[in-house]
């Protein structure tokens, strides 16, 4: 059996009003929004292209550490394609996000950039276009 991700999980002091920055950031859709028997409020998402992304607080008696938006180990941000990179700043900016780093554009390859998002996670904007003349 081949492996896919399944979802991706954001822990939130307030997850529905994050859920509700993803769904005006990025289009996503709220799906589900309960307490569940951890305790814990979990609010289901879908991104547009059906991509399960699950967000909550803490447990009971959990202690949650912050969060961390610069480069680090483990799991360090995830990525957004952008169809205009520069526009996407401007209007995540708006919602609240810090451009951190970029555009950068890499050889041969896309331009991207790096912003915080809320809760201090790092989100990455991969803005990929067809050379002049030619394919990739």
């Amino acid at each position: 059996m081949p492996y896919r991700i399944n979802h991706i999980h954001l822990k939130a002091p307030d997850p529905r009003k994050t859920a509700e920055w993803y769904v005006t950031a990025f289009g996503f859709k709220i799906v589900n929004d309960e307490t569940r028997v951890f305790g814990d409020r979990f609010v289901r998402c879908t991104s547009e292209d059906g991509f399960a992304v699950n967000i909550s607080g803490a447990r009971t008696n959990e202690r949650l550490g912050p969060g961390d938006a610069n480069p680090h180990h483990g799991l360090e941000h995830f990525g957004f394609d952008s169809q205009d990179i520069e526009a996407d700043i401007a209007r995540l900016k708006g919602l609240g996000a810090t451009l951190l780093e970029g555009p950068i554009q890499n050889p041969r390859g896309p331009r991207i950039a790096f912003m915080r998002g809320p809760d201090d996670t790092r989100l990455e904007l991969v803005e990929r276009k067809t050379p002049a003349g030619g394919c990739c």
